[in-house]
């Protein structure tokens, strides 16, 4: 089960999501998108929410609004971060959370510390919380049947544009072939090329003087 939640300090409304437990998360780790954005309490339990980006955005884009959204719902959903105050919560592309045999059941490292960003949170803040869980709805997804849909419509996408350069460049060919035979054409028949019947006649003449 993922619970989804409606963060509305933007517009239009973006969509945060978290797994229901560590199996659930578990999931989302092997089948998020590259357009994901991971969000977990610091160096303590806690549920991993996600925020998925537009096409184009990057995680330097993202409204702080939006930002203190999604670690405020990781430090509700922590047992013990939610006592804490003065804690932090890191987050970071989906793509850069390794994952390897020796880990527990839902917990990830990073490829790169460079890429992982920080936000500090001084306490809870329950009117966020609340605003958020006003909009809580549950589901369950098909997380591989979603991912693989997602990178099929990249290929399309992909394949498409490339038929689109192919064509591009294939019709600047002909223009500049046809172009090309023009000069060439414009050439041919230039006035310096030409000669008249008269230079021809005179030419004939001086033969037999």
């Amino acid at each position: 089960m993922v619970f989804y939640f409606t963060s509305k300090v933007v517009d239009p409304p973006v969509t945060l999501f978290m797994g229901l437990d560590k199996y659930e998360n578990e999931d989302l780790i092997k089948w998020g998108w590259p357009e994901d954005v991971w969000f977990h309490v610091d160096k303590v339990s806690s549920a991993h929410v996600y925020l998925r980006l537009n096409p184009g955005q990057t995680i330097d884009d993202i409204p702080m609004a939006v930002i203190e959204d999604a670690a405020q719902l990781c430090k509700a959903n922590s047992i013990q971060g939610n006592k804490m105050n003065n804690v932090d919560v890191v987050y970071t592309l989906w793509s850069n959370l390794r994952k390897t045999p020796g880990m527990d059941v839902g917990q990830v490292g990073f490829h790169s510390e460079k890429e992982v960003r920080k936000i500090r949170l001084e306490k809870r803040m329950n009117e966020i919380i609340n605003r958020l869980n006003k909009t809580k709805t549950e589901s369950h997804p098909d997380f591989r049947l979603e991912r693989e849909e997602r990178d099929k419509q990249e290929r399309n996408a992909q394949k498409k544009e490339l038929r689109e350069k192919q064509q591009k460049e294939k019709d600047e060919l002909e223009r500049r072939k046809k172009e090309q035979e023009l000069k060439s054409y414009n050439s041919l028949f230039a006035s310096e090329n030409m000669k008249t019947n008269k230079d021809a006649a005179d030419e004939d003449s001086d033969d037999f003087m």
